[in-house]
């Protein structure tokens, strides 16, 4: 079984995009539009990928990521974020979130006891996934 999907953040591309051009065009602090060229480049877009493995949850071309091993993963259940959330790398309280677009997600509980949400725009294809390789796994 595999599954890859690839989302991509268009509002928050627009938005970083804007902001560094007027950073840029005020003759504001280089530095300043270094870092934000920077995010620009690094959390465009949010892919997720399942393989025998587990599950690895990369940002842009790869050099922010967080792999997650099945046998990490005890459940998993989608859910809705509230806009508060944000987008990016968060920490919600029990554990951590990477999302670039919507509020929709899909919660991992994980054998630490914490949980890691994964924002998607597949939410029910990504749940589905997960869950069949757990019982598939359960099933061994």
């Amino acid at each position: 079984m595999h599954y890859k999907r690839t989302q991509i953040g268009w509002l928050m591309i627009l938005v970083l995009g804007v902001v560094t051009l007027i950073v840029v065009a005020s003759g504001a602090s280089l530095a300043v539009a270094a870092i934000l060229a920077a995010c620009l480049v690094l959390f465009p877009t949010l892919t997720v990928e399942g393989t025998e493995r587990g599950l690895d949850v990369r940002f842009g071309p790869g050099l922010v990521r967080r792999r997650i091993s099945w046998a990490d993963i005890r459940a998993a259940r989608p859910v809705r974020n509230t806009w508060l959330a944000g987008w990016g790398i968060r920490w919600i309280g029990s554990g951590w979130m990477y999302n670039v677009s919507g509020l929709d997600a899909v919660e991992l509980s994980l054998a630490s006891g914490r949980t890691f949400r994964i924002g998607t725009d597949d939410p029910r294809g990504l749940h589905a996934f997960i869950a069949a390789h757990l019982r598939e796994v359960s099933a061994e």
